[in-house]
């Protein structure tokens, strides 16, 4: 008979929501949206839209990098808090850029145009060309058209 005990067996490996990011290059590469239609669809809509943008944006730059607020949390404060969303979504633009070792277009201070800018009424829609077209531009370098 032995003194010894069984090791324990090893833990499940946990299954991440999102996938890391790859070695040498990225994981996902999220979708070029045109700023005319996502405005566009943003009035037709009447406001809808722009949380479908805040989500699906957030989600795609999670899976891409592995760090970031991801879809569902952008979402919510969307919903609740938008013009905090405009400053987050800006910064989190400006870090996928930093990340890959070039120079952000955009940065958290982006989110100005958006509030107070909405009270020049013309704020979140430079807010919005600046943000978007900056994402469009970082896809489009991973070969996203």
């Amino acid at each position: 008979m032995s003194d010894q005990a069984p090791p324990p067996p090893p833990p499940p490996p946990a299954a991440p929501q999102y996938a890391p990011p790859v070695p040498g290059g990225p994981a996902v590469v999220g979708k070029v949206r045109s700023t005319g239609l996502s405005m566009l669809l943003f009035f037709v809509t009447f406001g809808i839209y722009g949380l479908v943008w805040w989500y699906l944006v957030h989600d795609e730059m999670k899976k891409h990098s592995g760090q970031g607020i991801g879809g569902v949390v952008a979402l919510v404060l969307a919903w609740f808090v938008s013009p905090v969303a405009a400053f987050f979504t800006s910064d989190e633009v400006a870090k996928l850029y930093e990340r890959s070792g070039r120079q952000a277009p955009v940065s958290a201070l982006t989110g100005l145009w958006y509030f107070p800018g909405m009270f020049i009424l013309v704020g979140p829609i430079v807010w919005f060309v600046k943000t978007n077209g900056a994402l469009n531009d970082y896809w489009r370098s991973y070969g996203a058209r």
